[in-house]
């Protein structure tokens, strides 16, 4: 039988690990997949495995009506496009561009494609490299539909789920910063929990099973709070913001008794205390949304 994508055509631009595995994707879905990079010799195991290596970014992207783009940020994707023979050669194309940046930087590359007659879709992953192929892949994706649908089947080669979030292009990478800050920080918090914990002759791995539990919590957490957020109601029935700053000033006063920067948290603190003193005492916590971003 063959595959729905065994006679489509793809080409990788950036073979960074995660470049490295979506090419090894498509590879596997049957999918012609010509790649290039900056650094040589990073195509050897996909060439091994049938990937045809091009010799210039503008012979690779001539290869076909499809190219991905996956590399560290947009100024080294702009390096890469924007080059005279590489912008004829995408003429008429699609780029697919899952490099991660911010969304202005998504509309400016997008607003170059166009001017230059190419198709332009951005995008985000979501999941690490040895998701992708698997079921448990999440892209997200953004740009006009049409050349979503018109590319989503070699784009499924991909694997998991592929939303796509509407025909700003910027949204793709709104949706990334958003839930990266969640990372990020939640990342920051565990490392300076773990930094506490040991101070108190807490090891890491007596604190982690504890911490999962933490973790575990959270996801019904987010679903009321994006209610309350949403609807401007922010209710401290629970858990009034008071009772919030109470737990901070212990962390905060335990952390610097040790001599560790509490700097992240006194800033929490400081964005609680402001939405108390603006009267808002008997608000849940989500009431510092209005502080940081006004209505």
């Amino acid at each position: 039988m063959t595959s729905h994508t065994e006679q489509s055509a793809v080409t990788v631009l950036g073979l960074g690990p995660m470049g490295r595995a979506l090419a090894g994707a498509f590879l596997d879905a049957g999918v012609r997949t010509t790649v290039w990079n900056r650094t040589p010799g990073k195509d050897r195991e996909l060439v091994e495995r049938g990937a045809i290596a091009a010799p210039s970014p503008e012979a690779a992207v001539a290869a076909g009506g499809l190219t991905v783009i996956c590399v560290v940020n947009y100024d080294a994707a702009d390096a890469i496009v924007r080059r005279d023979a590489v912008t004829d050669a995408l003429k008429g194309r699609t780029v697919v561009n899952l490099t991660a940046d911010t969304p202005d930087r998504a509309r400016d590359l997008a607003a170059w494609a166009a001017e230059h007659g190419i198709g332009y879709l951005d995008g985000a992953i979501m999941t690490p490299t040895t998701t992708i192929g698997t079921p448990a892949a999440v892209f997200l994706h953004s740009g006009p539909e049409e050349l979503y649908q018109e590319h989503r089947p070699v784009l499924d080669a991909l694997g998991g789920t592929h939303t796509h979030l509407g025909t700003d292009i910027g949204r793709a990478a709104a949706y990334d910063i958003a839930l990266l800050d969640i990372f990020w920080t939640a990342m920051a918090g565990y490392a300076h929990a773990l930094a506490v914990a040991r101070a108190e002759g807490v090891t890491a791995r007596e604190l982690a099973p504890f911490a999962k539990g933490i973790g575990a919590i959270l996801p019904p957490i987010f679903e009321e709070m994006a209610e309350d957020v949403d609807s401007g109601t922010f209710s401290g029935e629970g858990n009034p913001i008071t009772s919030a700053v109470s737990s901070m000033a212990h962390i905060v006063h335990t952390s610097e008794a040790h001599g560790i920067d509490a700097g992240v948290m006194r800033a929490a603190e400081g964005l609680a205390r402001r939405a108390i003193g603006l009267g808002h005492e008997t608000d849940g916590f989500m009431r510092v949304t209005e502080i940081l971003n006004p209505r």
